[in-house]
């Protein structure tokens, strides 16, 4: 960790750093932080370690150059950063170090919860206003993943659908207003909101059904990639003279070669 932080003060070091490492602020480099946060899930999902091991050394770099920047800026450091994730955890792990007990990992996510809520209760008493069972939920989380999160919060105080069949109802009632606003010739701004309502019901789904939508839209993003090579190696003079009902055949002996 000494060297690794060593290397990024000299990166940054105006007079013989990079220019480029020079340039860069928390907003810049926000995006790649999420980027290798998702380049670290593929590597899992693909079950390879060496990707692995590779991925969480471009994660770590992540949290060293934010760390850095705002030790230039005389905001905090690497070791305060350390120190506040190593007291949370002790503070949210009271049956480890301290004298409380659970017994399961179902109690422990109880457990953990509550320690979480009292948190952003105190937050809140601190900012003058009331807490919100949906504070904390990141709003740079990816759509569905927020979604999922929004629903389980909401679901904790009982706002939740006892069951899977009333979220198909609601879906139902979704795509209704759909097709209503497009045989209205219905502007985008309407179409993105009831779209964005379906979207947001389906993710619902998923949680009742303890899927999660993310995954499993990576899942199909990945199938749809591989289906549709397959489409374009059948067609060698490439697919611009190709009609849709040829693709469409072909699309349907792809899906066939994978059962």
């Amino acid at each position: 960790m000494t060297r690794l932080l060593e290397i990024m003060a000299r990166l940054r070091d105006p007079e013989h750093g990079c220019p480029w490492d020079i340039e860069q602020s928390f907003k810049t480099i926000a995006p790649y932080t999420i980027e290798e946060a998702y380049e670290v899930a593929e590597a899992i999902e693909q079950h390879d370690m060496a990707a692995l091991k590779d991925e969480l050394g471009d994660l770590l770099l992540q949290v060293v150059f934010h760390a850095r920047m705002a030790e230039e800026d005389g905001q905090f450091d690497f070791d305060a950063v350390a120190k506040t994730i190593s007291d949370k955890m002790i503070r949210r792990h009271p049956h480890v170090f301290g004298n409380d007990r659970v017994d399961s990992a179902a109690a422990q996510s109880v457990s953990w919860e509550a320690v979480k809520a009292a948190e952003r209760a105190e937050k809140a008493a601190a900012g003058g206003r009331t807490a919100s069972v949906l504070d904390g939920v990141a709003l740079g989380l990816p759509g569905l993943t927020r979604a999922v999160k929004l629903q389980k919060r909401a679901a904790r105080v009982g706002f939740d659908w006892p069951e899977a069949a009333r979220v198909l109802d609601k879906i139902d009632e979704e795509l209704s207003e759909i097709k209503e606003e497009i045989g209205n010739n219905g502007g985008h701004e309407r179409l993105e909101d009831e779209v964005g309502d379906l979207l947001f019901v389906l993710a619902n789904l998923a949680r009742h059904l303890g899927v999660d939508p993310e995954a499993a839209l990576r899942h199909t993003n990945a199938k749809f990639e591989r289906r549709f090579h397959q489409v374009e190696e059948s067609f060698a003079q490439g697919l611009d003279e190709v009609s849709l009902d040829e693709m469409e055949k072909a699309w349907q002996e792809a899906k066939e070669r994978e059962r």
